[in-house]
Parts: C-alpha cells; structure tokens; sequence
C-alpha cells in the first residue's frame, strides 16, 4: 500500500529486511514540445520545457539516493520523432550515473519511442536492458541465497498497437519473482488512445508479482493477486494533466510483501483553481482574492512551482466586466503571482453572473439576445457546419502536436466546439454591457 513513510521507518515498522528494490516510472516525455503554451507566455514554457529533464533527473537522484537495485521504464521516454541527439546525451548521461553505481535499468519501448530515431540509434551502457519487440523474460543477477527475480519485457514496434500484448509475454518463471513491464492503456482512459489494451483482472490473472505499468498518465494501484501499478507522468505539461506528478519506489521483502512509496518528482504543478466571486463588488477586492487564493495553493503543494488556471464563479456585479476585461485580469493576477513567487497564471476563465441574471426576464434586452442566439444560432446545424469547418481548416494547419488541442475524437472534438461558441456569445454580450451601461470598449 502506498506510504510517506522513509524506507528506513518501514523496516523499523514492518521488521524485516527489504530484499529488492527499485523506482517504477514511465511517460518521462523528455524534451516534450510545448509550442501551444509558448505562443502564451514562452518564459513559462521554458520552464515547463525543461521540467521533462529535471523530473527525471530526480528520478535517478532517487534511485541514488535510496541504492536501489534497478530503475525500471515503462516507455514513453520520448515525445515521437523526435532527432535531437543533445536529448540522446542528456538520456545517455543519466543512465551512466545509475550504471556507475551498480544500479540496472530495464526499458519498454511505448507508442512514441516507436516514433523515434533516438530509440533506434542511442548506445547505452551495458547495464541498461532495454527490451525489443519479441517478449523476453531476463533473470536478475542477485547475491546467493536471494530469492530470484525475473524481469518481463515487451516493447512496441509501432506506434499503434490496438490488441492486447499480454499473450504475447512470456509465462512466469516458477520458484521466481516475476516483474512484468508493459505499455497499456488497459480498459481505456479518457484523454488516451487505445494502446495494447488489456484488463486489470487479465494482469491479476497472470501469476505475476508485480506489474510496472506505463501510457495513461494518471497514477494507478491496484493490489490483489499482484501488485499493479501505473505511476503516472513524472512532471505535467499542460493543465490537462494537473496535479502534483511522480514515481513509485518499491520494496519487495524477503517473504514477498511489497511496499509502495510515491515520491513526487514534478517541478512544476498544474492546477486548476476555482474563485467564488459572490459578492464581490469591487475590483480591487477581486485582485486581493486572487493573490490569497494563490499564495494559499502555492504553500500546499509539493512542487516548487505552480502553474495556475483560475476559473471565476458565482454572481458578481463585476461578472460583465471580468469577461470584457479578461485580458487585464490576467495581468493583474499574473502580477501577483510573480510577487508570490514560483507561481504562474497560465490563463483565467470565467462563468460569473450578474446578480439575478438567471431570473431576468423578457424586459431586459441582452437577456433576450442571450436566448435569440442560443436558440437560433448556435443551436442550428447550419452553424454547426460552418464552425465545424472552420476548426477542421485550422486544426489542419497546427503542428502535429498541437492538433489535440480540441480533443482526441469527434466527442470531445464537438464539445470543445460548444464551450468555443458559447464562451463566443457571452463575450460579445459583455461588450454590448458595456456599450449599454455608457462604459469605454
């Protein structure tokens, strides 16, 4: 079971002595390009840019500093094809630190290192296995008198691979601690393609001890039969994968019991963060909100950084002006997070209303526009097809890793589609407040 107890607490605890141990992680991501969020604020890209490689060295600093027996991958080292040799190094540098101290690194090869060149021509110290496309199933070297450990391995070849894998590993080998590595998105995850998919009951089923999982990156356990583990991406890059981000470091015992620790690598951490502004009538009080807010999340969190996207809520006689003026509140909240420091605002949303605007009847003509347009606009096929054609003819023109910015199927396509055209209409409706109540444009 997962603990923030220090190794050395647990032996004192549990008494006994650990008898193999290791770091799980996956999704490293290295040198993951982030050009969406370099068109916003490219200092802040920088900094998430480089998060990839400070994540994991953190993760060898890790396997370092607890002297564990092995790291093991679980794919996704890299962003697909990529050609950078200067990322080759930086992977090569980290693995040699491990192999200078004794430490064996075991590698899947996920979706995206199929992708990548690095992966076919990077030579990597010896004690490095790193498994290719036909399932093998590698004893460990261990001190006489320990019990055996078996490493099971499976890498893609391409970057799809819609059936499972799992009949494809090898059996597990009797009297032997067998580890399986594999790239699945087991029953699917939202946000996440189907690779290799397979069931957590069909790994449970396996006779394994312990499967290092890796591709949906969002941490998973599930213990049973065997311990399962997805450990999640090590640093976020986007505000889709919020939260503070990490490896797991496991202890298996002499009688077999395994203990999990997760150990946060992340430095940097998304968050999406929700600000009432019921009540709130002026605009000064709204900045001072929002510098508490801030300072408050930013002390709680692991990481050294926050990156934060505050969403606005409740009814406000400011709610007009938030959304017309959206852009100087951004800066006035960014301004205060560089007062905080080690916080970023990566952008600000809002469905404030006006007070009683959900009551307002006929008589108030914005009211009768907001329904006007709803009904007759956005909600008619015709629209629909335009602005469907429209995001079709600039999704084409993004770069590749740009294009899931209005999501990963037609589904989450439309609905990106509905929240665009309404955040649409509530914006032109605010700046028609504010030509009605005489304010400046």
């Amino acid at each position: 079971m997962d603990s923030n107890r220090s190794f050395e607490d647990s032996l004192v605890l549990e008494g006994v002595i650990a008898a193999y141990r290791f770091v799980h992680a996956a999704d490293i991501h290295l040198d993951s390009p982030l050009r969406s969020l370099a068109l916003r604020d490219p200092e802040l890209a920088s900094l998430i840019g480089n998060a990839t490689r400070k994540a994991f060295v953190r993760i060898v600093d890790l396997c370092l500093d607890e002297q564990v027996d092995a790291l093991l991958l679980a794919g996704d080292l890299y962003d697909g094809e990529q050609t950078s040799m200067k990322t080759a190094r930086f992977l090569a540098e980290q693995l040699r630190r491990l192999s200078d101290a004794g430490i064996q690194t075991f590698i899947i090869r996920g979706n995206h290192d199929a992708l990548s060149r690095i992966t076919k021509e990077l030579v990597l110290p010896e004690s490095v296995k790193v498994f290719g496309g036909r399932a093998e199933a590698v004893p460990v070297k261990r001190d006489a008198g320990a019990f055996p450990v078996v490493v099971h391995g499976l890498s893609f070849t391409h970057p799809q691979a819609p059936e499972s894998l799992l009949s494809k590993y090898k059996p597990p080998v009797p009297d032997a601690l067998n580890i399986g590595l594999m790239h699945t998105s087991l029953a699917g995850a939202p946000g996440h393609d189907v690779y290799a998919p397979c069931s957590l009951a069909d790994l449970h089923g396996t006779e394994f001890r312990y499967w290092a999982l890796g591709h949906v990156h969002k941490r998973m356990v599930s213990e049973g039969p065997c311990t399962v583990v997805m450990p999640g991406i090590p640093q976020g890059r986007d505000i889709n994968e919020a939260g503070a981000k990490s490896a797991t470091l496991v202890t298996i015992h002499d009688d077999r019991t395994i203990h999990l620790e997760q150990r946060f690598t992340s430095l940097a951490q998304f968050e999406r963060i929700s600000i009432d502004a019921t009540g709130i009538e002026d605009w000064g009080k709204l900045a001072v909100a929002i510098g508490r807010t801030l300072e408050k999340v930013r002390r709680d969190i692991p990481s050294e950084h926050l990156v934060a996207r505050l969403h606005f809520t409740g009814e406000t006689p400011l709610a007009w002006r938030i959304r017309r003026d959206i852009d100087l509140l951004t800066t006035e909240a960014q301004d205060r997070a560089s007062v905080i420091g080690g916080c970023w605002v990566e952008k600000l949303e809002t469905s404030c209303q006006a007070p009683g605007a959900a009551a307002a009847g006929s008589s108030d003509p914005l009211m009768e526009l907001r329904r006007l347009i709803q009904d007759d606009v956005v909600g008619s096929d015709a629209f629909r097809a335009e602005l469907t054609a429209a995001a079709d003819e600039l999704r084409r023109k993004l770069p590749a890793e740009c294009r899931g910015i209005f999501g990963s199927n037609e589904a989450a396509f439309q609905n990106s589609l509905a929240l665009l055209a309404r955040e649409g209409m509530e914006d032109v409706l605010a700046r028609l407040h504010a030509g009605e109540k005489g304010e400046q444009l």
